[in-house]
């Protein structure tokens, strides 16, 4: 495991950053692997805890079912869900992509992001990460980042 150091996601920007990782992400649900990688991407935002965003080809292929309707981020544009599936468990609109992103983060087009809460496990570097709060967020909280994080009762107008 790579010592990083500590952030803390006040400090991250606003709009948010877009970076690469190689940082080792392994998703499991449903007592199965649906994800291995280590070349994703962070978004970086403040109040945040980062969003990971794994190629879709790190995950297993056919867990990934398209469903109707968009959200919209205002700095990302329109986002496009997911059910994660496996044969022991549905996740219904578990993931998300911007099949077209706004300009500036052209990078996530081909990546999915999955919430952590939502799946068995989510990991990073072995570590497993706690999920930000609130039922919209999609951040992944490790010993990496302080907080306070945004998405707990009060923090809505943050």
């Amino acid at each position: 495991m790579t010592s990083r150091p500590v952030e803390n996601v006040w400090d991250y920007p606003r709009p948010p950053s877009i970076e690469p990782s190689d940082e080792h992400l392994v998703v499991t649900l449903g007592g199965m692997t649906i994800a291995d990688t280590t070349s994703s991407y962070r978004i970086c935002e403040t109040s945040h805890p980062p969003t990971y965003y794994l190629p879709m080809s790190a995950l297993v292929a056919g867990v990934l079912r398209p469903i109707d309707g968009t959200t919209f981020c205002e700095w990302k544009g329109a986002a496009s869900y997911f059910d994660v599936v496996t044969p022991a468990r549905t996740i219904p609109a578990g993931a998300w992509t911007y099949v077209v992103p706004t300009r500036g983060y052209a990078d996530l087009v081909g990546h999915v992001a999955i919430y952590p809460g939502k799946v068995d496990t989510a990991t990073v570097d072995g570590e497993v990460a706690q999920a930000q709060e609130g039922d919209f967020y999609g951040g992944w909280i490790t010993s990496r980042v302080t907080g306070p994080f945004k998405g707990a009762p009060g923090t809505l107008r943050w």
